[in-house]
């Protein structure tokens, strides 16, 4: 059949699908994406909220016959896409060859690491043991292995690490649960599948993989069809580059210890070695420090105390190494365990090489976590080569690719020179459904305490608000100061990023209905709430990348050294792209009505800020907080 006979009044979705009807920019993605895929083209489509772009390319991939991965940025997306939309699809369609979920391997239980755990119980620190319970009576019943569904557990609860895998501490082949492993089954069920379902960290960890020679984790195909594209260079640059963290090097002096206990309790010198791994990696951690943070590599080397620290694991990853060669043989962990340490002695080398061209060395350091990493300053060439095989399609999509109109920042990050592009407007009213206020007498982006003068100003507009609202910010400080305020004076629920799930926060906030939900970056994209439950967005300023970022200060300097203006070509296209985003859960259905606030005064005193009006929605702006309130009584 042609698109247009599937879209049509009488086709097959309208038959299929209660109340469907094509959309004249869906039709014409979808049209754009089927010759795309004939000609084995690269297609960029930014499509406006409401365009309906996850069925305008799932039709015409599904109905090409060819295999099909779709990748996405967000694990949320990912789960829609394969348990709401894929399904809808397939059954308008009468689509039967298999189709498939597979997300990378932290996602899924490892059952020889939880039962590991389980034997040295006695060992773990009371939270980790409460959450073991909790994992293990959970581990009876799943089907999938997918910890992101276990019951009343924190999406950062510090037993993830212990009961997931690395690549690093995987047995592989030798587990002896390898037949039962969900990560294994979910591979095999992909490798069977027609359309497989992945994201895009799980991409470019494949693209990594294929680059060494040694197998690969996702299938080839013949069409790639990338929803939240916009993601793809930020993820791609992690992929291609190299890391040392202190997890790693925890988890590993963990399992010497028990692969000491397990295979050679004659050998104390492997416990003392694993000891001294462990000690030298947290003393690492303390020469960063209190308030640890992100920073230039090279700063750090030229400071004794820290290079003291890192003699010091150096030597101790060295004594390790000479204590498990001694036991080579005498077990499969000890085995197991002596391939990470030549593993983590050459990355480490790798990381503190500093002196290579076209890489930024950083440090990134949390409280208790340090991780040293080596990133390219550039993914554009070898992504670039990759979308270049032969007669494979290549779709790029989201709601936010353009800046100003013009694709042109995101075709340099990926090296997509040449492609097709095309832009779709939203189908929404924002004129008759959406607000935008940018406030008078905002504090300064930087001043004190300014999320705790935010939240008290914009309580009188909360308590206005006939539904829900999203108060979004650009740090975890600030969004600690505005949830203490909020939960100290208004009568509505605060739900705070980080205290649960994401997708347990977001289906308490929507049966709640009235709640206000405070977050950072994570819920700026790949949220969909529909209806009265989000009525206002508040954004707390313009989300700028830290000028402190060591790895935007080398891209800012490489920038310059090339004659560019690292201000327009790379900070404010990508903080352009990012408020895109936030504003673009506010209006989410044809019946929705809301509000959006971005408490930025730069937004109208910098010439910039015209920059940023442009590429967001044609929404009525005004200055004065107070006329949002008669908005929501329909007044204005």
């Amino acid at each position: 059949m042609t698109i247009q006979t599937l879209f049509k009044p009488d086709g097959p979705l309208a038959s299929h699908i209660d109340g469907f009807v094509a959309r004249a920019p869906q039709l014409a993605m979808a049209e754009a994406v089927s010759s795309a895929i004939k000609r084995g083209g690269r297609l960029l489509v930014e499509a406006g909220t409401g365009t309906g772009k996850t069925y305008a390319y799932l039709v015409p991939a599904l109905e090409s016959g060819k295999r099909v991965v779709i990748s996405t940025g967000s694990k949320n997306l990912q789960e829609q896409l394969f348990y709401r939309d894929l399904p809808t699809i397939t059954g308008a369609l009468s689509y039967t060859p298999p189709v498939a979920l597979l997300k990378g391997r932290s996602n899924y239980l490892c059952i020889e690491r939880m039962n590991r755990l389980l034997s040295e119980s006695h060992l773990q620190k009371p939270e980790v043991l409460n959450d073991l319970v909790k994992v293990k009576s959970w581990s009876t019943a799943t089907d999938n292995g997918d910890v992101g569904d276990i019951p009343g557990l924190q999406e950062n609860a510090e037993i993830l690490t212990h009961v997931t895998s690395t690549n690093d501490n995987c047995l592989g082949r030798d587990c002896p649960y390898y037949d039962d492993c969900h990560l294994v089954v979910a591979r095999r069920r992909a490798m069977d599948a027609q359309v497989v379902v992945i994201n895009h960290h799980l991409f470019f960890a494949d693209m990594a993989v294929k680059d060494t020679g040694f197998g690969e984790l996702v299938p080839e195909a013949q069409v790639y069809v990338f929803d939240e594209a916009h993601q793809l260079a930020e993820i791609a640059t992690n992929y291609f580059g190299k890391s040392v963290g202190s997890r790693t090097i925890q988890d590993l002096a963990q399992d010497i210890q028990l692969a000491y206990r397990a295979e050679a309790h004659d050998m104390a010198q492997l416990g003392k070695a694993a000891d001294r791994l462990s000690i030298a990696s947290q003393d690492l951690r303390l020469a960063f420090g209190v308030d640890g943070g992100r920073g230039n590599t090279r700063d750090m080397l030229r400071q004794p105390l820290w290079g003291q620290a890192l003699a010091r694991l150096n030597d101790a990853i060295g004594l390790c190494y000479e204590v498990l060669k001694l036991a080579l043989g005498r077990g499969e962990q000890l085995d197991h365990a002596f391939e990470r340490i030549c593993e983590l002695r050459t990355r480490l080398g790798e990381v503190l090489a500093v002196n290579q061209t076209g890489f930024s060395y950083w440090y990134d350091c949390s409280r208790l976590h340090f991780s040293l990493n080596l990133t390219p300053l550039s993914v554009a060439e070898r992504f670039g080569a990759e979308v270049l095989r032969p007669e494979v399609a290549w779709i790029f999509t989201s709601a936010t690719l353009t800046v100003d109109m013009r694709f042109d920042h995101f075709v340099a990050e990926l090296g997509l020179a040449g492609s097709a592009e095309l832009i779709l407007d939203s189908p929404f009213d924002y004129a008759e459904q959406a607000r935008l206020c940018v406030p008078r007498y905002l504090p300064e982006p930087n001043a004190f305490g300014r999320g705790e003068q935010l939240a008290q100003l914009m309580i009188p507009l909360i308590n206005k608000t006939p539904g829900g609202c999203f108060f979004l910010c650009t740090s975890h400080q600030v969004m600690r100061q505005v949830a203490e305020v909020l939960r100290r004076e208004i009568g509505r629920t605060v739900l705070l990023q980080g205290e649960d799930n994401k997708q347990r926060l977001l289906k308490e906030f929507v049966e709640n209905g009235r709640a206000v939900l405070v977050a950072t970056s994570s819920f700026w994209e790949g949220i969909d709430v529909r209806g009265a439950a989000l009525s206002c967005v508040i954004i707390d300023k313009l989300p700028f990348a830290s000028p402190d970022d060591p790895l935007l200060k080398a891209r800012v300097d490489d920038c310059k050294l090339k004659g560019g203006d690292p201000f327009a070509e790379l900070q404010l296209p990508k903080a352009v792209i990012a408020l895109k985003q936030g504003v673009g859960r506010l209006i989410r259905d044809r019946s929705d009505h809301g509000v959006l606030v971005i408490c930025d005064p730069r937004m109208v005193n910098k010439p910039y800020g015209a920059t940023f009006i442009k590429s967001l929605p044609a929404i009525p702006r005004t200055r004065e907080l107070g006329t949002l309130g008669r908005f929501f009584d329909r007044g204005e």
